[in-house]
């Protein structure tokens, strides 16, 4: 098993010189009436990885939200509660001023949203980090993206694209050996990752596979289970992709990086820590990663 350690990172460099954008603009498409806070901690979690820019697309009254909690967003408001078709227009010609495209966090599973949130991953070609609800929409008509779901999500996924579903039991036997599981994901999404698509599964040893890489990640413990802490994730993954240009890299980095935080909270407040206890922490942690690699 190849395990990620400070030496594996790839973190992001900023030159003297830069000026506003050279950082990375990442574009966040999440949000609904039922959940605000899903992007708030993933545009938090961005901006604290480095980058120059953080732009939330979502429904208005979750972007007023935003723009209450925090000046550092600039936010694109849209008519209604929740996404639907009709946004997919605006949405997809809004990308193309990014970097990067973060979508899922904060969906919803309404019918127009799966449907919007097809549309928009299919179209926006810009390299993307998928999560959450959008990860329960997504089907194969998807490239250079990061992909980052939980167990469940993962097995909706799979049962949702693969036409062989009897593969499914062997990936998720709760008695096979991790490294056996990696093995069998890559086979089992070979196409997919052949379309310079990256996996991320979050679990209590996080796996990251590409078309041809493997690794684990044993950081983090049993408290990152509270909610918020995917959506920390996601920000961070792709506020470090937006600024290094490189999809396995950046999912490596992120995980490993999440997970020394999750362990600092638990030394320092037990299970009592939060999703948004990491927010202050990522840049530090960032830094002293800089300063021994």
């Amino acid at each position: 098993m190849k395990y990620i350690t400070k030496k594996d990172l790839k973190l992001p460099k900023r030159k003297p010189e830069s000026h506003k954008g050279n950082n990375g603009r990442l574009l966040i498409i999440g949000g609904s009436v039922d959940y605000i806070g899903a992007v708030m901690l993933a545009g938090m979690a961005a901006f604290r990885s480095g980058i120059d820019i953080v732009t939330i697309a979502a429904p208005e009254k979750v972007a007023w939200a935003i723009n209450t909690f925090s000046p550092d967003f600039i936010t694109r408001k849209f008519n209604g509660d929740f996404f639907a078709s009709k946004h997919s227009g605006k949405i997809i010609k809004l990308s193309k001023n990014f970097d990067v495209i973060l979508v899922g966090n904060g969906f919803g599973m309404r019918k127009q949203t799966i449907k919007f949130s097809q549309k928009i991953i299919k179209n926006i070609k810009k390299p993307k980090v998928i999560d959450a609800d959008a990860i329960k929409a997504l089907t194969f008509e998807v490239n250079n993206s990061i992909i980052t779901p939980h167990e469940n999500e993962l097995r909706i996924f799979l049962h949702n694209n693969l036409k062989d579903k009897k593969i499914l039991e062997k990936i998720f036997n709760k008695n096979i050996k991790i490294e056996n599981k990696a093995k069998k994901i890559q086979f089992a999404l070979k196409d997919f990752l052949e379309k310079n698509n990256i996996i991320l599964l979050k679990g209590k040893i996080d796996i990251i596979i590409s078309k041809d890489k493997i690794r684990f990640n044993k950081k983090g413990n049993a408290g990152m289970s509270v909610a918020g802490t995917g959506d920390v994730l996601a920000g961070l993954t792709a506020g470090i992709l937006a600024q290094t240009n490189n999809l396995f890299d950046s999912a490596c980095s992120a995980a490993f990086i999440n997970g020394i935080i999750g362990d600092y909270l638990l030394k320092e407040k037990g299970y009592g820590f939060i999703a948004s206890d990491f927010i202050y922490h990522i840049p530090l942690f960032i830094k002293k990663l800089n300063k021994k690699i």
